[in-house]
């Protein structure tokens, strides 16, 4: 996807120039203090939204963020999912999502009657489930992971064989690092899927000395051509402890932004296809501002569902 199609993020929302972000911002933040609220943004989000974010990560890191804070009000610049995970763990604070069409489509190719038919075909198997799927399908799962903890949660649970859901290649990524019986399902993200290996060498032709740090939800091909495999909160660690000064970054083009934050000296680079999620790409400042003066729209999940799909949740975090 080229840039050309995303929305630009405050004129082309307002009608007004360019540099009414400056203003829109100013006006956040005002709102913010009078709302005792909290704004989260994950990493692949626009500049402009990371800027006004009270706090930048993934999104589980995110939504415990939130959950330790005294803020009355959540705003959750990511997509559906993430704002569900907010509520669960903090559902006496009212949970807001800029735009309830940002959702996800690797949530989406798991549903909870599917995974209910998966568990009786495989009834000796737990079910891990990366939190990049719905509340619906966490409630029907026996731990929670992320990228970042998904090889340790598949090691740490009961079985010997395992359902890990939805994301395909990070399970293959997960496989590969157990002695266990990974079943993964066929779920990719749409983004990282698209990131191929000939993207990464042509831009490798132009630094021919950079590092390649992937996402685990990119394809097994492009990992095996990265020197570093991990999720977003690791990348600028990855960056920082190499002896390299460039970087391809395997990932969402959002990620570039606060990588040249966190590693200035270092310099980091997209593959030659741009990779950008328009799902992200729809919060804009404008739409943050209006949903804090309408302090909505609201995300909520049915209590029965949440109390389920929590402890899926609170299991992973008891393996520590």
């Amino acid at each position: 996807m080229d840039l050309s199609d995303i929305e630009p993020e405050a004129g082309g929302q307002t009608g007004g120039p360019e540099q009414d972000e400056e203003d829109i911002a100013r006006e956040i933040g005002r709102l913010k203090k009078q709302l005792n609220a909290v704004i989260l943004v994950h990493n692949y989000q626009r500049s402009g939204v990371q800027d006004v974010g009270d706090f930048l990560g993934d999104s589980l890191g995110l939504a415990r963020q939130a959950a330790s804070t005294d803020a009355d009000v959540i705003v959750f610049c990511g997509v559906y999912f993430m704002a569900e995970t907010a509520y669960m763990l903090s559902p006496e604070k009212k949970v807001i999502l800029p735009d309830l069409n940002a959702g996800c489509p690797l949530a989406d190719m798991a549903e909870a009657c599917d995974v209910a038919e998966m568990k009786k075909k495989y009834p000796g198997a737990e079910v891990v489930c990366y939190v990049n799927s719905s509340a619906e399908v966490k409630a029907v799962s026996d731990y929670c992971c992320t990228s970042s903890n998904a090889v340790e949660v598949v090691k740490a649970v009961g079985s010997d064989q395992v359902i890990f859901i939805p994301d395909k290649n990070l399970g293959s990524y997960v496989a590969e690092r157990v002695d266990k019986e990974v079943i993964t399902w066929n779920g990719f993200c749409v983004t990282h899927e698209c990131i191929g290996v000939e993207d990464i060498e042509a831009r490798l032709k132009e630094h021919p000395r950079a590092e390649v740090i992937a996402h685990p939800e990119c394809r097994p091909e492009v990992q095996a051509v990265s020197q570093h495999i991990c999720s977003t909160s690791k990348m600028s660690e990855a960056a920082r402890n190499s002896e390299a000064v460039e970087f391809i970054v395997a990932t969402e083009s959002g990620m570039l932004y606060p990588l040249r934050k966190a590693v200035p000296g270092k310099s980091f680079y997209a593959p030659v296809k741009d990779p950008l999620c328009p799902n992200m790409k729809l919060i804009t400042l404008p739409k943050v501002l209006k949903a804090l003066r309408g302090m909505g729209p609201e995300v909520t999940v049915p209590e029965d569902i949440r109390v389920r799909a929590l402890g899926a949740v609170e299991r992973m975090l008891s393996l520590g």
